[in-house]
């Protein structure tokens, strides 16, 4: 537990200056945010203050940020300079933001000084970028995401196999109404901490939504995502197909495939079999829109793939000619062969064809939601660096100064400000806090050079030592195996 100083008692109460609410807080209880509590008048911050260790670069067990993990206590002892970095996790905020950061630690790594400062900064500009990979149709764009019916954000643009949300916000967080802002205040530090959330999409679909899980799409849970487009697909096991079948047609909502008319077919010698899609023909094998979107074959609204094909052109066509159909995923697969009258019949599929059909699942990346966590760092949070903040924004821009997140490396969008995007996976766990202003609270590091931040007109008085910060350290975990070690030269402009 982290205890600071705060304003005299009033009533067997005190204030809580850790946020624009300003609580008045009563012994033994804990504020709004549930973060801090009034232990025998003393402010006491509740979450765990930690630190991560490079465990990896001694050849030691790597332990990763994953819900459950059996993360202990830290015993107090001697903090390792080399190997020891401190996150803002559970560290506190700068508010009233006149103050300098919660801490700002100086330790020498490398036979380099280097200062590391850090604070849990409170945003009201902030959301979350979620990747959800399904071929289903979700919802169309724009449409708004709900949670218990308040809107908390939109769907975006698709991405390959992905459907993508952009949630949050301030709009949503302080433009709406109150229980607007708190759902999505709510939603946002669940989806970050990595635990689920229950939404719904207008003229779409209910999910659930939680990192590093596969989503649940109308209760049921997706297993794969797509290998690629129908074309792509043709593509990938033209040679596969081209021995045992006449012809193949993938099916997909975005662009459809059908081998004897791609160029993959052509160059493998293919003859035309006068197959008719249903559809905008976009290049030869190619063809856009060939049924709405939904929940059926290849993200569309079918269920009978041969409803897709108008015909087969007489005088091309063959009686006995053989067709297989796929789904993106091969999650979905039907062989045919055509009668007398050139129609399409359903088969049992040749033991010669399925290797190549479980083929394409197998080549399907197990399907995930990803959630990264995106926000602006203010003037207020950047004046805990330094009483100039530009001269912070401006340091990382030049790289001199490398921002992280929970130790989690961040990236920094170009242009103005410092703009930082964090995948939630690569945090300790419970990285994320709220204030009900509504507001996130989440972890965030600016290390660099001592004597850069001397130039940068930084708190120098402020700086303490490592190891002067073991006995209020609550936890010390492994750096995720996916992280670059924050302290590495390799991150700086030097």
């Amino acid at each position: 537990m982290i205890r600071q100083k705060v304003d005299v008692e009033a009533n067997g109460k005190i204030r809580c200056d850790a946020c624009p609410v300003l609580c008045f807080i009563k012994d033994g209880r804990s504020g709004a945010c549930d973060r801090y509590a009034n232990e025998g008048g003393e402010l006491v911050r509740l979450d765990a203050f930690t630190v991560i260790e490079n465990r990896n670069e001694s050849g030691g067990e790597v332990v990763a940020f994953l819900p459950g993990d059996d993360v202990p206590e830290w015993d107090g002892s001697l903090l390792n300079q080399n190997k020891t970095f401190v996150t803002a996790v559970g560290a506190g905020t700068t508010y009233p933001d006149y103050k300098p950061a919660p801490f700002i630690v100086g330790q020498e790594h490398d036979g380099v000084d280097m200062v590391t400062v850090v604070t849990e900064g409170i945003f009201s500009y902030c959301g979350a970028k979620v990747k959800i990979d399904t071929d289903r149709h979700v919802g169309p764009e724009q449409a708004l995401v709900r949670v218990e019916g308040e809107a908390i954000g939109h769907v975006t643009t698709g991405e390959y196999g992905s459907q993508m949300l952009s949630l949050g916000g301030v709009n949503h967080l302080t433009g709406g109404s109150k229980k607007e802002g708190r759902l999505t205040c709510e939603a946002l530090l669940n989806l970050c901490n990595r635990e689920p959330v229950e939404m719904s999409i207008d003229g779409g679909v209910d999910m659930i939504v939680q990192a590093g899980k596969a989503p649940i799409v109308n209760g049921i849970e997706e297993t794969l995502m797509r290998v690629g487009c129908g074309s792509a697909t043709i593509g990938m096991f033209a040679k596969q197909w081209e021995p045992h079948v006449d012809e193949v047609v993938v099916v997909d909502d975005h662009i459809t495939g059908v081998l004897s008319e791609h160029q993959a077919g052509k160059l493998l010698g293919m003859q035309p079999t006068g197959i008719r899609i249903k559809g905008r023909k976009s290049t030869p094998g190619r063809y856009f829109q060939v049924a709405e979107p939904g929940m059926g074959w290849g993200g569309t609204d079918i269920d009978d793939p041969l409803t897709i094909i108008d015909d087969f052109k007489a005088g091309v066509a063959k009686p006995g000619m053989r067709m297989l159909m796929v789904s993106t995923t091969g999650e979905q697969y039907a062989f045919y062969e055509l009668d007398d009258n050139l129609k399409p019949i359903a088969a049992d599929m040749p033991d010669a064809l399925k290797p190549s059909v479980e083929r394409v699942a197998e080549n399907c990346e197990p399907s995930l939601c990803s959630v990264l966590f995106m926000g602006g760092a203010g003037g207020s949070l950047r004046a805990g660096v330094t009483e100039n903040p530009v001269g912070l924004t401006r340091s990382v821009r030049n790289s001199l100064t490398y921002v992280s997140c929970g130790g989690a490396p961040a990236y920094v969008w170009p242009g103005g400000g410092i703009t930082v995007m964090v995948d939630v996976m690569q945090l300790p766990s419970n990285a994320f806090g709220y204030v009900p202003t509504p507001a996130l609270v989440a972890p965030i590091e600016f290390t660099l050079r001592q004597s850069d931040y001397v130039a940068l007109g930084g708190h120098v008085d402020s700086i303490s030592s490592l190891e002067s910060l073991a006995k209020q350290v609550d936890r010390c975990v492994g750096v995720e195996a996916r992280n670059s070690w924050p302290m590495d030269r390799r991150n700086y402009h030097w």
